[in-house]
């Protein structure tokens, strides 16, 4: 048997040469002839020397390809147990079954020695040509499978450190990088959580007394230093609340509390931990700090940001009453909720009244090419003046004003839409908007009653609105996208999206929040956020717009950083229907060359 072998893998002197001739004459002289593999053959008579040199063939890293085993091999182990024992070795080899009996059915050797598309059989008698021929097929098989299986593993690394990058992208997005401890946006997330429960808490804000005298005298460093002691003992003492450091010397706490008497106590305990003596980096410094407050019932304030802003009142109403102490906010520390109500009323009949326009900032390319608009709301009231959108929109969301103001910015921005060359609109839908039930209907209805592509409509919405309710949101936005709708997910990076989310919606651009543009010139934060966002932007095939570019330089940054689209007061500051016209139909930001005329003449 072995002598057979050989014969097959013999390659006589001269032969390639002859079949490389045979192929010159059969197929053109400019035809080559594919090299004939070599084979190194390695010959065992026992199934127990074969499963030893498969053993130090892996030791060495001079793997075997294919396995050509006879079934009986007296005496010894079987080909049936050689076959098992080398593949629980080398998962990857080929196993060629030799064999003129019955000893074993393909399926019992299959089972002991599979996966069955690594074991293969000859019968005996065989010809040289069908052993020759398996063993190059096989061989180059496996070079392949291996080839594919460093490709996969690669692939996997590949994923595990994007995954890591994200994680640690989201961590830095939401964390303190002096303290460690959550920041602004992950308090806010939290607490818009709290006000969404059916559980009475308590929000706390407390701010450290005289710590500007601490940089003063002892340098920012020893300042950072007690930040990082006082937010120690602030996580200590509330195990079971929840600890932002919002910026400065500024803390945030959720508390679950009975009631107002039982906050106040937790408040006054927290006062006392930090009211004491620390010694930084060798220097005495006594501790002290104000509390401002404010208890939520389930379902009394629907807005986590006018929670905040509530517990802010407190806290300088705390300050003004000379520091050192807790106070518990009520309505007469607030003048602006009666303005409120004021601003919800005059609201209801702004549209009807023809106090409300729309401005149109652009969005531009990197050659600052105008590609689209972004339609922001203003509102001239005769008796407030101008309101804010960031005033009237959150109380729109609190009523259902929302859905008649978010119809007439449609059916307006549809109607300015109609008169630029090509470029699109983008509008922004707030959450209560995309919860309503109708949504794609009622977008679509308006849309197309206007005759305008919807490729040319942009809905921008935030992680909030599709995070609530992922399944639905995932759903929407297929659909929506199925129509030929832009889809742009705004402020991304202040949100809790993640990698499988975001490959889940169906999008066509993230938009970087301008506070991270903002930062890039001063925090390495913020430029990693920016960097990061791009990338995976890039990545995924998507458009990334950077908000809120103000500087030259945050231009060129994000020009080198390879930001595809940005809009900003730098490049133009939102304007009139009439103004956007012209910008449209003129097509770029970009400066106009000037030319010089010149003539001939003569002076009289």
């Amino acid at each position: 048997m072995h002598d057979s072998y050989r014969q097959c893998f013999a390659v006589p002197d001269g032969g390639a040469e002859a079949l490389g001739a045979m192929a010159a004459e059969l197929f053109g002289a400019e035809t080559p002839a594919e090299p004939a593999l070599r084979f190194v053959c390695d010959h065992r008579m026992q199934g127990l020397d074969a499963v030893a040199a498969v053993e130090e063939s892996l030791r060495t890293g001079e793997r075997y390809s294919v396995a050509f085993i006879d079934v009986r091999m007296p005496p010894g182990i079987d080909g049936k147990e050689t076959a098992k024992r080398i593949r629980a070795l080398d998962p990857d080899i080929n196993l060629v079954i030799v064999t003129g009996y019955s000893d074993f059915s393909p399926i019992e050797i299959s089972r002991a020695a599979g996966p069955a598309d690594k074991i293969f059989y000859i019968a005996k008698p065989f010809q040289a040509e069908e052993v020759l021929q398996t063993a190059t097929a096989l061989a180059h098989r496996w070079t392949v499978d291996l080839d594919l299986k460093k490709a996969i593993l690669l692939l996997e690394e590949q994923k595990l450190e994007l995954a890591a990058n994200e994680s640690r992208a989201i961590h830095m997005a939401n964390h303190d990088s002096l303290t460690d401890a959550p920041n602004r946006l992950a308090f806010l997330h939290a607490l818009g959580q709290a006000v969404k429960g059916d559980q009475c808490f308590a929000m706390a804000m407390l701010d450290l007394d005289r710590f500007k005298l601490v940089n003063d005298t002892l340098g920012h460093l020893a300042g950072d230093e007690l930040l990082r002691m006082v937010c120690e003992i602030l996580q200590t003492s509330l195990r079971d609340g929840f600890v932002a450091r919002l910026g400065g010397d500024e803390f945030a706490m959720l508390i679950h509390v009975a009631g107002e008497d039982d906050a106040v106590m937790r408040c006054e305990r927290l006062l006392k931990a930090v009211s004491t003596s620390f010694k930084v980096f060798g220097h005495s410094v006594q501790g002290g700090a104000s509390i401002g407050l404010i208890v939520v019932e389930p379902g009394r304030i629907g807005d986590p940001v006018d929670v905040m802003r509530r517990a802010d009142l407190a806290l300088n109403e705390a300050k003004r009453q000379g520091r050192g102490c807790v106070r518990v906010f009520d309505e007469s520390m607030d003048e602006s909720i009666r303005f409120r109500r004021q601003i919800e009323g005059g609201l209801s009949e702004a549209i009807a009244k023809n106090e409300l326009k729309l401005v149109f900032q652009p969005i531009v390319g990197r050659d600052l090419d105008i590609t689209g608009f972004e339609a922001l709301i203003r509102w001239c009231s005769p008796e407030y003046g101008m309101v804010p959108p960031a005033m009237f929109i959150p109380i729109a969301e609190e009523s259902n004003l929302i859905h008649e103001l978010g119809d007439w910015v449609i059916d307006e921005a549809i109607d300015v839409l109609k008169s630029w060359p090509g470029q699109y609109v983008s509008v922004n839908f707030s959450p209560r908007q995309f919860r309503r039930h109708n949504f794609v209907a009622h977008v679509v209805e308006r849309v197309a009653s206007a005759g305008v592509e919807p490729g040319r409509f942009q809905i921008e919405i935030t992680e909030t609105a599709i995070f609530d309710n992922v399944e639905r949101a995932a759903e929407i936005l297929f659909k929506l996208r199925q129509m030929g709708f832009r889809i742009a997910l705004d402020d991304f990076g202040t949100g809790y999206s993640s990698l499988y989310n975001i490959r889940r919606f169906a999008l066509d651009c993230l938009k970087i929040d301008r506070s991270f543009v903002d930062g890039m010139g001063r925090e390495r934060e913020s430029a990693a956020i920016v960097h990061s966002v791009i990338h995976l932007g890039r990545a995924l095939g998507m458009e990334v717009v950077a908000e809120g570019v103000e500087t030259a330089a945050q231009l060129e940054a994000l020009r080198i950083a390879g930001c595809s689209h940005m809009q900003g007061y730098h490049l133009s500051r939102p304007v009139d229907a009439e103004d956007a016209l012209v910008l449209a139909e003129k097509g770029s930001l970009a400066p106009q060359p000037e030319f010089e005329v010149a003539g001939t003449g003569t002076h009289g």
